[in-house]
């Protein structure tokens, strides 16, 4: 693979920065995000006001993220050769990838060329890209506990890998996000139609999916781990309370922190998350999925990013997921400490329409301890994310109630005709 390279300048070591520089000057601390959806923009918000400089990529013009960076660029992530040159030109001192459907094998190249650092590394951005390699990682090499999985790369295979794991069984291409391709089935006859769902969903590799039997679970949980450099200058492990998430056709719609849990099995549940994200190393926040059922855990998935269902965290936490994790790759001390139970309730677009705007928010805002985010996504689909209601109050059910009327409140109303 030829790649192109920048030129080799001095850069600051992953988490271990000189200094941080004066955006848009020679000596600026220059980031790069690969996405930049809803959670990119929070990063990136993070991130300037640290008086770091911002370039934020997408596949699509007028990203959230792209709204408030320095410099914008639209281009085919998964495409190396376009990848690498927009480094070349940009010489970014860290590479923050914000989604799963990038160039990995290009970031890899680049990494080992040492032109640039990839957050946490490359092999991270890799492995966890696609459900298949943090699979095999967790369940072959670190031996964790893990539902019971096969991969197919065709129907018939499919039908096999059912048949092994047994019905009900949930079928999810091995590289997609917030539920897309996702199908629960009950029986063989239902295959056929999980199998083109699945490839319809994807946003790569379309003819490859996992399919995982069911776990008899209490509850699941994102458990937000932060790898950061402490006041000596030594990595350690953060971890932020437990959130709790009610999904709906594989994508969250509500989340709270902190979910109660046995103390056995919240320190089983710390020990997989420190073992995965020691296994894929370097600095930055990780969202690591799990299983539980009374104190037994199962590991579900990480992302080496901030996680959707952490939004709950710009309300609960005195640092935000957001805010972990500029800190956190900067080399900077970080605080996971919670501030207040609360929770999160998804505001979908609720329309397939070119633009939309919002009613409502003033009686959403009326609802005590409540704030809004609206992400400023350019175009609404009926079940797209569109912007979310932050609740906190003096137990999870409260703020549950408050974030649920409060994201009741706000109406989606189109705009484009």
């Amino acid at each position: 693979m030829n790649l192109p390279i920048a030129p080799t300048t001095p850069q600051p070591a992953a988490g271990n920065p000189l200094r941080i520089g004066t955006p848009l000057s020679p000596g600026a601390t220059r980031v790069m995000l690969l996405g930049a959806g809803e959670l990119g923009k929070e990063v990136i918000i993070s991130l300037q006001r640290l008086g770091v400089e911002v370039i934020a990529v997408d596949r699509y013009a007028d990203a959230p993220g792209q709204q408030v960076a320095h410099r914008a660029h639209v281009i085919d992530m998964t495409d190396g050769v376009a990848l690498a040159a927009l480094i070349a030109l940009e010489r970014p001192h860290l590479v923050v990838p914000e989604i799963e459907a990038i160039a990995t094998e290009t970031l890899i190249a680049l990494e080992q060329a040492g032109t640039v650092t990839v957050i946490p590394t490359a092999r991270a951005a890799w492995l966890t890209m696609n459900r298949e390699g943090i699979r095999r990682l967790a369940a072959e090499e670190l031996g964790l506990a893990t539902s019971p999985y096969r991969f197919a790369s065709s129907l018939a295979e499919l039908q096999a890998g059912c048949a092994a794991v047994g019905f009900p069984c949930v079928i999810k291409p091995v590289m997609s996000s917030s539920g897309k391709g996702q199908s629960k089935i009950d029986g063989p006859d239902q295959v056929t139609v999980a199998w083109d769902h699945a490839a319809a969903g994807a946003r790569a590799d379309a003819g490859r999916v996992i399919v995982e039997g069911f776990i008899d679970f209490d509850y699941e949980i994102t458990l937000l781990t932060v790898r950061a450099k402490d006041a000596g200058g030594q990595t350690a492990t953060h971890f932020c309370e437990p959130i709790g998430h009610l999904q709906v056709q594989g994508d969250y719609v509500e989340s709270w922190q902190p979910h109660p849990m046995a103390p056995a099995a919240l320190a089983r549940a710390r020990d997989i998350a420190r073992k995965v994200t020691d296994n894929l190393g370097g600095l930055g926040l990780f969202g690591v999925e799990l299983f539980v059922k009374d104190e037994m855990v199962w590991f579900s998935e990480v992302s080496p990013r901030p996680h959707d269902t952490g939004m709950v965290t710009m309300a609960t936490q005195n640092q935000s997921e957001f805010e972990l994790h500029a800190k956190a790759i900067l080399g900077l001390p970080v605080d996971v400490g919670l501030r207040a139970p609360g929770a999160s309730a998804v505001i979908y677009g609720q329309h397939d329409a070119a633009a939309i705007a919002f009613e409502g928010v003033a009686q959403a805002l009326a609802v005590p301890g409540t704030d809004i985010r609206l992400f400023g996504k350019p175009q609404s689909f009926a079940r797209r994310r569109m912007g979310v209601a932050l609740a906190t109050a003096d137990t999870v059910e409260s703020a549950r109630e408050r974030a649920r009327q409060a994201a009741a409140c706000v109406k989606p109303v189109r705009t484009d005709r």
